[in-house]
């Protein structure tokens, strides 16, 4: 299942409500599981963007180097 930004959004919020009831959570309600997964989502986009400006960036320098050599 693929989530969109506004759906992870919606998610953060209801987690962040559930907490800020504490105690008067609804029972067996898992927010620290929830939210560690979102963190957790939130360190793989921050992996992706280094890699694909990783690949970016190799691919630029490939172009270069294939520009020097038919020289």
């Amino acid at each position: 299942m693929i989530l969109d930004a506004n759906q992870l959004a919606s998610i953060r919020q209801h987690n962040d409500e559930e907490i800020r009831k504490g105690s008067r959570a609804a029972h067996g309600y898992p927010s620290q599981t929830v939210l560690n997964l979102l963190h957790t989502i939130e360190a793989l986009k921050k992996e992706k963007r280094k890699w694909k400006k990783l690949a970016q960036d190799r691919g630029k320098a490939l172009e270069m180097i294939r520009g020097i050599a038919s020289e």
